[in-house]
C-alpha cells in the first residue's frame, strides 16, 4: 500500500484538471471562545477523472482527498482521525479498480488517517478509477467523503466527477534553440491537434513552462501569468477545435534568458478542454489576444511541445596534471583530474563531463581506488579496451563522488608503476563538457621522470623474479659439480 502524503502548507494550486476553486468544508469554532480542534477537507470542486476518447483504456488513481487541521493556541492536534469515501455515485462514467491507499468495500473507501498535528495535514488518494466506453465530454458523478476525530467536529464535502476531453495533442520535442546570450529572447509557436471524434465544445487551455533561467513577456490578453516574471502562463481560446483538425497559435510565445543565464533551458506547453486557470495565474497580458488558426492535418501524438534551448553561458574546464617521478620498478600516486573555471555551473540533468588520461609511455596504471558511501573500488575510471588507450573518467559517476567539487578542482590518484625509462616520454589529460568553448586549454601533457632501479631493490616483476630463479639454479649445479670433482680420490 501507498503512503500518505503529508501536507506542510496549503499548496498554491491544484493539478490541471482540477478547478480554481476549493470544496473547504469547516466546522465553526465553539461558541463559549474556548480552543476547539476544527478540521478542514481541501479537495476540489470539479475533479476530471479521464478524457472521453480514451473510453475503457483510462486509469487514474490521482484524485486527492486532503484533511486540514485548523492552527489554534492550544495546539492539540485532531487524534484518530478517519475519511470515508463514498464512490457510489460514479456509475455509468467510471469504474473502481483496485490499488487505491484506502480499504475498500465495495464503492465505500475507509482511510485511516492518525494523528493529525495543530496546522497540519494529510492527504490520501483512495481511488482507483477507470474508464468507461461511450462516454461523453462533460458526463459526470459524485463523490462524497466525511472525516471524524475523537476531538473534533464531523465534516463532510462533495466533488463532482467529470469526464474532459477531448485528447489534445502536441509535436513533442520542437527543433532546438542554440546560442541563446543571457538577456536575450526566443520565440516558439504553440501547435496542437485534435485526433479525436470529439469537438472541443467548451474551448481550448494553452499551458506554457519555462524552466529555471527563463521567464515569459506577459504579451496577450486571454492568457494569465503567474507572478511579474512569471514563469507559467495559462491562455484561454473560445475556439471549438474541430474533431480531426489541427491549429497553431496565431503569434509566437516569446520567453528571455535571464542573467546570469544558466547552460540550457526548456519551454513546454500543453492543450487541454475544458479549460481550468489554476489559482496562482493572476497577472492578466495586456496586448492583443492569441487565437487559434486551422492549419494541415498533423499526426501529433505527444502530450506536450518541448523546446530546448543551450545558452552562451559556457562552463571551462582546465586539466590538472602532475609529472610520473619516481624509479623504475616504483608504483608511485599521481593526482590528475580538472579544474572547473565557470563561469556557469551543470546543474540537474545536464551533463557534466569528464577527463580522459593516457599515461606516458615506460608506465602502467596499476589502479585508480575510491571511496563511495563507505564502500570502494580498484577502478574510478573506465579502463581503455586497448594498450596505448585512454582512461576515461565520468564525473557524474559515483565512483568521483567524494572527489568531486563544483565550481573547483576534482581529481583522483592514479597509481602509476614506472616499468622503464624512455627518455621525453609524456602521458596526455583532456578534459571535456559540452558547455565547454575554450578548447585551447582542454589539454595538458603528463611528464615521465624515470630514474633508474636502486642496486638494492628487490624487484617486484615476474621476470626478474624468473631470471634469479635460474642464476640459483646454475649457481647450484656448478657447486655440486666442483664438489664431486673435489671427493674424488687422486
Amino acid at each position: 500500500m501507498s503512503l500518505p502524503i503529508r501536507i506542510l502548507r496549503r499548496p498554491a494550486a491544484l493539478a490541471a484538471s482540477v478547478a480554481a476553486l476549493f470544496a473547504t468544508a469547516v466546522s465553526p469554532a465553539a461558541a463559549d471562545g474556548s480552543e476547539q480542534v476544527v478540521m478542514r477537507f481541501e479537495t476540489p470542486k470539479t475533479y476530471v477523472m479521464y478524457n472521453a476518447d480514451q473510453g475503457a483504456s483510462a486509469s487514474n488513481n490521482g484524485f486527492p482527498v486532503p484533511v486540514f487541521v485548523e492552527r489554534s493556541k492550544g495546539g492539540e492536534p485532531a487524534r484518530n482521525v478517519r475519511v470515508v469515501v463514498d464512490a457510489s455515485g460514479l456509475g455509468g462514467v467510471a469504474r473502481l479498480g483496485e490499488g487505491g491507499m484506502c480499504k475498500a468495500e465495495g464503492t465505500i473507501y475507509t482511510c485511516e488517517y492518525g494523528n493529525l498535528q495543530n496546522g497540519d495535514g494529510e492527504s490520501y488518494n483512495p481511488l482507483a478509477l477507470l474508464g468507461v466506453d461511450g462516454v461523453e465530454p462533460g458526463d459526470s458523478g459524485t463523490v462524497t467523503y466525511t472525516a471524524t476525530a475523537d476531538n473534533a467536529p464531523t465534516i463532510t464535502g462533495t466533488t463532482r466527477m467529470t469526464v474532459g476531453g477531448p485528447t489534445l495533442t502536441a509535436p513533442g520535442q520542437e527543433k532546438g534553440v542554440s546560442g541563446l546570450a543571457p538577456g536575450k529572447s526566443g520565440n516558439v509557436t504553440a501547435r496542437l491537434a485534435n485526433n479525436t471524434r470529439f469537438p472541443t465544445e467548451a474551448g481550448v487551455a494553452l499551458q506554457v513552462n519555462v524552466s529555471e533561467g527563463l521567464t515569459l513577456t506577459a504579451l496577450h490578453s486571454n492568457c494569465f501569468y503567474a507572478g511579474p516574471a512569471p514563469t507559467s502562463a495559462w491562455c484561454t481560446f473560445p475556439t471549438k477545435a474541430a474533431a480531426g483538425a489541427a491549429y497553431r497559435a496565431s503569434a509566437p510565445l516569446v520567453y528571455t534568458v535571464t542573467p546570469p543565464g544558466r547552460l540550457t533551458g526548456e519551454v513546454t506547453y500543453t492543450w487541454s478542454s475544458p479549460p481550468a486557470r489554476p489559482a496562482d495565474h493572476t497577472v492578466r497580458g495586456t496586448g492583443a489576444p492569441l487565437t487559434l488558426v486551422r492549419t494541415a492535418a498533423q499526426d501529433f501524438d505527444d502530450t506536450h511541445g518541448r523546446l530546448g534551448i543551450t545558452t552562451t553561458v559556457q562552463v571551462d574546464y582546465r586539466p590538472v596534471t602532475a609529472t610520473v617521478r619516481g624509479r623504475v620498478g616504483d608504483t608511485v600516486k599521481v593526482r590528475l583530474g580538472l579544474e572547473d573555471l565557470g563561469p556557469g555551473r551543470v546543474r540537474g540533468e545536464e551533463e557534466q563531463g569528464r577527463f580522459e588520461v593516457v599515461p606516458p609511455e615506460g608506465t602502467t596504471v596499476t589502479s585508480i581506488p575510491y571511496v563511495f558511501e563507505g564502500d570502494g573500488g580498484k577502478w574510478a575510471c573506465a579502463r581503455p579496451e586497448k594498450p596505448g588507450g585512454a582512461f576515461v573518467c565520468e564525473i557524474g559517476r559515483d565512483a568521483l563522488y567524494e572527489a568531486r567539487h563544483e565550481g573547483g578542482t576534482t581529481a583522483i590518484d592514479f597509481h602509476i608503476r614506472i616499468d622503464r625509462q624512455v627518455r621525453g616520454a609524456e602521458g596526455t589529460i583532456r578534459t571535456y563538457n559540452p558547455f565547454d568553448h575554450t578548447p585551447a586549454n582542454d589539454v595538458a601533457a603528463i611528464p615521465l621522470d624515470a630514474s633508474p632501479a636502486s642496486p638494492y631493490r628487490i624487484s617486484t616483476h615476474p621476470w626478474a623474479w624468473t631470471a634469479g630463479a635460474l642464476v640459483l639454479v646454475v649457481l647450484a649445479a656448478a657447486y655440486l659439480r666442483r664438489r664431486r670433482r673435489d671427493a674424488k680420490p687422486s
